[in-house]
């Protein structure tokens, strides 16, 4: 009869030290090298088995999104980790993992209630003559948002007074919606987009996700004006 995995058996004492020298080492190749060979089988495995252990699935997604989805979370919060503490990096791993799942899972079944009560008054509303208008429909590609997007972006950054967080994360933004489409593929699968974006953000600008949230405020003016032009249109 086949033996139970253990914790042992993926995420020992080896794979605690890993996380250890990860956080310490200030080279990314050596951080690179040190997560592929130690780390990223056992954080796989650990995703895995809380997902299945717990029964942690969300309603319309196939496992492998949930699979990738908590792992690309799990890569932001890494870097959280104390290693001056008296903690296992696999107990503080498994539980981001576990709350990080029921979150979703509760977030996404509040979607689902308000998607109920919306179509229940959009029905009731639709029977109402009173209540109804027509509208010409008009179909807005998405490429041509993401590139109007890209070039406000270039002018905002070339213009406008920013810090050097600011810029940094400005000329990331660029790049990643430059590259939108291959990236993110879009239409297969990209519910999990802000996490993506998150962690492409942190490996092109090498700042933290706090600096990423403070830099990101200067943007929420180009943000604004580009919804009103959108909303108008």
């Amino acid at each position: 009869m086949p033996r139970k995995r253990t914790q042992k058996m993926y995420f020992g004492e080896e794979q605690e030290q890993a996380v250890v020298r990860y956080l310490e080492s200030e080279n990314e190749d050596e951080k690179n090298k040190i997560f592929n060979e130690y780390l990223r089988e056992p954080l796989k495995i650990m995703v895995e088995s809380i997902i299945r252990r717990y029964k942690l699935y969300r309603k319309d997604y196939e496992f492998e999104e949930i699979h990738t989805d908590t792992m690309s979370f799990l890569m932001t919060k890494i870097s959280k980790f104390d290693t001056t503490k008296n903690y296992k990096a696999y107990s503080y791993f498994g539980t981001i993992c576990k709350n990080y799942l029921m979150g979703t899972i509760q977030k996404d079944q509040k979607e689902m209630n308000r998607s109920v009560s919306y179509e229940d008054i959009s029905t009731r509303i639709e029977d109402r003559a009173d209540l109804s208008y027509i509208i010409d429909e008009e179909i807005i590609d998405y490429k041509d948002v993401v590139n109007k997007l890209t070039v406000e972006l270039e002018k905002f950054v070339e213009e406008e007074d920013l810090n050097q967080n600011e810029t940094k994360l400005g000329y990331a933004l660029i790049e990643v919606f430059s590259n939108f489409e291959k990236i993110f593929q879009i239409g297969e699968g990209n519910k999990f987009n802000k996490n993506l974006i998150l962690l492409s953000l942190r490996e092109m600008t090498s700042l933290t996700t706090k600096e990423i949230r403070v830099a990101m405020k200067k943007y929420k003016k180009l943000y604004e004006v580009l919804k009103l032009d959108f909303i108008n249109y």
